[in-house]
C-alpha cells in the first residue's frame, strides 16, 4: 500500500506552505517517486503545486494533482451528501497512490465558506487515505500560552476522529516565544511538536509581485531585481539627508515621480550598500528625466525603479495587504522556507515518524538532499576564493539561506556587499576577507615560503603569492581558518589544485591525488575517475583511484561497483592498455577483496545489464556498476562531457581525493546548483577526520 503523509491545519493564515515544502523535501530524500494530492482546489493555477512541480521535477499531470474545486464540492455535497463527496475524493486519491510510492496530501486551506466543518472534512479523507497526518498550528500575533494551547486542542480533535497524528508544528511564532512555546509542547503535548518561528522574508512581497499587484510599469530593473524582497516601506516626503536615516535593509522606497533627489540619493546608497534596497517606487504617473534615468541605471544596475499612477495613500493602502507567496516564480523564498523548516524540526525523527518506504537506489535528487542535510548536521566553513562572481554569490545565499555551512568569501569586502547589493542578495552572515588587507597575509606569507623553501621562495616573494585568491584560501584551510575550498569558476583547474598540491599535499594513505565526477544521469547516480588530474596513471595508480573513488562513492551514499573500463571486455583483446587496466583490477582485488569489481570491461557491459548478460553473464558488477574508472585523462575527460552534453547529466566535480583537506574545483560553466551542490561535499568531506599534522589544529575564521 502506498505511504501518504496529510498536512492540514485548523485555519486560515497558518502559513502552511512552510511545512508543505519541508514535507514534500523529506519525502524525495527518501524514495523517487512522489506524487502529490490536494483534495480541493480554488479555481487558476495552484502555486504550491506549480513550486513543488518545479523544485522536486515532477512528472506528476496536473490534472491528476487535484479532487475537485470548492464549488464542486459544495455543490456535490448539497446534492448527493458527505458521504458521495468523500467517497468522490477517495477515488480520485487512489489513482494517484497506484502510481506513487509516497504520496503528499495538501489539506484544505479554511478559505471557503460553503464547506461546513473543514476540520472534520479534513480527519475524515486523512482516514480513508490511510494517511499520517502533520497538524499546523499559525500562532502569528498570539502569546505562547494562547499557541501551545491550540496546538493542544488541535491535536486532540484530530485525535479524537481517528486521525494517526505524527507531529504538531506551531508556525508562524512570534520569535521571542519560540522557546517557551516549544518547552510548552514538550511538557503538554504528548507527542513530537516543533516550533517554527515567524520570518519576515517569507511574509514580504517580492517587487515583482509587487508590480504584479499595483499593475506599475517599470522603468529599470533587471529579472533578479524584481526578485528582491521587500522587507518594509519608507515613504520619502523629506529631505534627502532625513530619507538616507530612515533607509532599512530590503526597504522599498516610495516617492513622488517628480522628486528625482530622492532617486539618485537613495540608489547611492543602495550601490554603496549602505543599505541595500529593494527598489524605487514612483507616485503621481511621473517620471524622472531620462538622463537622470540612464545615470540611475549606471550607478545601481538591476535595482528596480517603478511608476503607478496613484498618489502615495492609496498605493500604500494596497500595499499593507499585500503577503509574499511562495511560488515556482520566487525559488529564493523557498530556499529560506527550507532552511527555516530544517533548523527548527528535527528532520531525522519525523522521517522515522513519517515512515516512507526508502528506494534501492540513489537518485540525483536523493544524492543533492543528502548532501544538504549531511552538510547541515555537522557545520563547517568553506572558504570560496571567487567571492566577487555573481554565480558563487547566488549560490553563497543558496547555502546560507539553508543553513548548509559557514562561508568565507574573498575579495575587496566593499566590492562584495555592492555586487550582492546590486543583485539583491542577501550575504550577511558571510565573512568577508580581503588577501590584499588581511592581517593573516604576512603570517601566511611566513608560512608559504617556509614550505617552499626548497625551490627558492623567500617572504619578499610569498607576500605577492599569498595574495592570490586561490594561495590565500589555501593557506586558511591548511591553517585551520576553513575546513574546506571551492574554486573554478572563475579559474583554470591548475590555478585551483595547484596551490593546493604545494601545500595542503597528500593524505599519508593516499599515493597520489585523484578525482571523480558526480554523475547525476535522469535515474541513478555514477561516479567517474579519474577525470581532470592524472593523465596517464600506471596500473598500480589506476588501482589507487579505484580504492579512492569507491571510497568517495560509499562516503555519499553510492554503493560501489567498480568498473575498470577498458577497450575490451574480459579475456576478449589484449595489447598494452588492455594489460594496465587487467594488471589493475587484479592489484585491487589484493588490495580490497572487499569491494566487487570488474575489469576490463567496456562502458556498454558495465552500466547496461542486456550488454552484460551477453558479455559477461553472473557478474556482480557488470550491468550495475556505479563507480567507473578510466584508463586515462583523455578517455575520461571525454566520456564525462560527451554524457553530460548528450544525455542531459549533471556533473558535480571534480571532487580531488587523497588531500588532507579538501580543496575542490569547478567548471568554468559551473551553474549555481553545481556550486551549492560542490560546497556541500566538500562540507562533508570536511567532516572526516582530517589527516593533518598535529601542529595544525583547527583555528577558526578570522577577518
Amino acid at each position: 500500500m502506498t505511504r501518504s503523509v496529510y498536512v492540514t491545519g485548523i485555519d486560515r493564515g497558518d502559513g502552511r506552505q512552510v511545512v508543505d515544502l519541508g514535507v514534500m523535501e523529506l519525502l524525495t530524500r527518501q524514495v523517487d517517486r512522489v506524487g502529490v494530492f490536494r483534495p480541493l482546489v480554488h479555481d487558476g493555477p495552484d502555486r504550491l503545486f506549480e513550486l513543488l512541480r518545479a523544485r522536486y521535477r515532477l512528472g506528476q499531470d496536473p490534472a491528476t494533482a487535484f479532487g475537485m474545486s470548492y464549488e464542486e464540492a459544495s455543490t456535490l455535497q448539497a446534492e448527493r451528501g458527505m458521504d458521495e463527496l468523500v467517497a468522490a475524493l477517495v477515488t480520485r486519491f487512489h489513482a494517484v497512490a497506484e502510481a506513487y510510492e509516497v504520496v503528499l496530501v495538501l489539506g484544505t486551506d479554511f478559505a471557503a465558506e460553503n464547506i461546513p466543518d473543514e476540520l472534520a472534512l479534513n480527519a475524515r479523507l486523512a482516514n480513508e487515505f490511510g494517511a499520517s497526518v502533520i497538524g499546523v498550528v499559525g500562532g502569528r500575533g498570539h502569546p505562547a500560552e494562547a499557541v501551545a494551547a491550540e496546538v493542544r486542542n488541535a491535536s486532540r480533535a484530530y485525535r479524537d476522529l481517528g486521525c494517526d497524528v505524527v507531529a504538531m508544528i506551531a508556525n508562524r511564532v512570534t520569535p521571542e516565544d519560540r522557546d517557551a512555546v516549544a518547552a510548552l509542547l514538550d511538557a503538554r503535548l504528548g507527542l513530537p511538536g516543533y516550533v517554527i518561528p515567524d520570518e519576515p522574508a517569507l511574509a514580504a512581497p517580492t517587487v515583482g509581485q509587487i508590480v504584479q499587484t499595483l499593475d506599475a510599469e517599470v522603468l529599470l530593473g533587471d529579472a533578479a531585481g524584481l526578485a528582491r524582497d521587500a522587507l518594509g516601506f519608507v515613504f520619502g516626503g523629506a529631505t534627502l539627508p532625513n530619507l538616507l536615516k530612515a533607509l532599512t535593509p530590503g526597504c522599498l522606497i516610495i516617492a513622488p515621480g517628480d522628486r528625482a533627489d530622492l532617486v539618485m540619493g537613495a540608489l547611492a546608497a543602495h550601490s554603496a550598500g549602505s543599505p541595500p534596497i529593494a527598489g524605487v517606487l514612483l507616485t503621481l504617473g511621473m517620471h524622472p528625466d531620462p538622463d537622470l534615468m540612464a545615470l540611475a541605471a549606471r550607478l545601481a544596475p538591476g535595482t528596480p525603479v517603478l511608476s503607478v499612477r496613484e498618489n502615495s495613500f492609496p498605493t500604500a493602502a494596497r500595499l499593507f495587504t499585500l503577503e509574499g507567496r511562495l511560488n515556482a516564480a520566487t525559488p529564493r523564498k523557498a530556499e529560506t522556507a527550507l532552511g527555516l523548516f530544517e533548523r527548527h524540526v528535527d528532520i531525522g525523527r519525523l522521517r522515522s515518524l513519517v515512515s516512507a518506504p526508502s528506494s534501492g537506489r540513489v537518485t540525483p535528487m536523493m544524492f543533492e538532499h543528502n548532501l544538504i542535510e549531511r552538510a547541515r548536521a555537522d557545520k563547517r566553513r568553506v572558504v570560496l576564493p571567487e567571492g566577487t562572481e555573481e554565480r558563487v554569490l547566488r549560490a553563497a545565499e543558496v547555502l546560507l539561506r539553508r543553513g548548509v555551512c559557514e562561508l568565507t568569501l574573498l575579495g575587496p569586502a566593499e566590492r562584495i556587499r555592492r555586487k550582492a547589493a546590486d543583485l539583491g542578495l542577501d550575504i550577511a552572515d558571510a565573512e568577508l576577507v580581503d588577501p590584499e588587507t588581511s592581517d593573516l597575509r604576512e603570517s601566511f606569507a611566513h608560512r608559504y615560503a617556509g614550505l617552499r623553501a626548497h625551490k627558492g621562495v623567500d617572504v619578499d616573494l610569498a607576500r605577492d603569492v599569498v595574495a592570490d585568491v586561490n594561495y590565500f584560501g589555501t593557506l586558511m584551510v591548511l591553517d585551520g581558518f576553513a575546513d574546506g575550498m571551492v574554486s573554478g569558476s572563475a579559474h583554470s583547474t591548475a590555478a585551483t589544485i595547484r596551490p593546493a598540491f604545494e601545500v595542503v599535499k597528500t593524505r599519508p594513505d593516499a599515493d597520489l591525488v585523484s578525482s571523480v565526477f558526480f554523475m547525476c544521469l535522469a535515474d541513478r547516480v555514477l561516479v567517474y575517475g579519474d577525470c581532470a588530474v592524472n593523465p596517464d596513471p600506471d596500473a598500480q595508480q589506476l588501482a589507487d583511484i579505484a580504492v579512492q573513488s569507491a571510497e568517495t562513492a560509499a562516503q555519499f551514499g553510492v554503493e560501489p561497483r567498480i568498473a575498470m573500463l577498458s577497450y575490451s571486455t574480459g579475456a576478449s583483446g589484449s595489447g598494452a592498455d588492455v594489460e594496465k587496466v587487467r594488471r589493475a583490477t587484479e592489484i585491487l582485488r589484493e588490495r580490497r577483496p572487499d569491494l566487487p569489481v570488474e575489469g576490463p570491461i567496456q562502458y556498454d557491459a558495465a552500466v547496461e545489464p542486456t550488454v552484460a548478460a551477453t558479455k559477461l553473464p553472473g557478474s556482480p558488477v557488470a550491468g550495475q556498476a556505479t563507480v567507473l574508472v578510466f584508463p586515462d585523462l583523455n578517455t575520461g575527460n571525454n566520456t564525462y562531457k560527451a554524457v553530460q552534453r548528450s544525455a542531459g547529466a549533471i556533473a558535480v566535480g571534480p571532487v580531488l581525493q587523497g588531500l588532507r583537506k579538501p580543496v575542490n574545483d569547478l567548471s568554468r560553466g559551473a551553474l549555481v546548483q553545481d556550486i551549492v551542490n560542490t560546497v556541500a561535499i566538500t562540507a562533508v568531506q570536511a567532516q572526516q577526520p582530517a589527516a593533518l599534522d598535529a601542529d595544525h589544529p583547527r583555528k577558526g575564521s578570522r577577518s
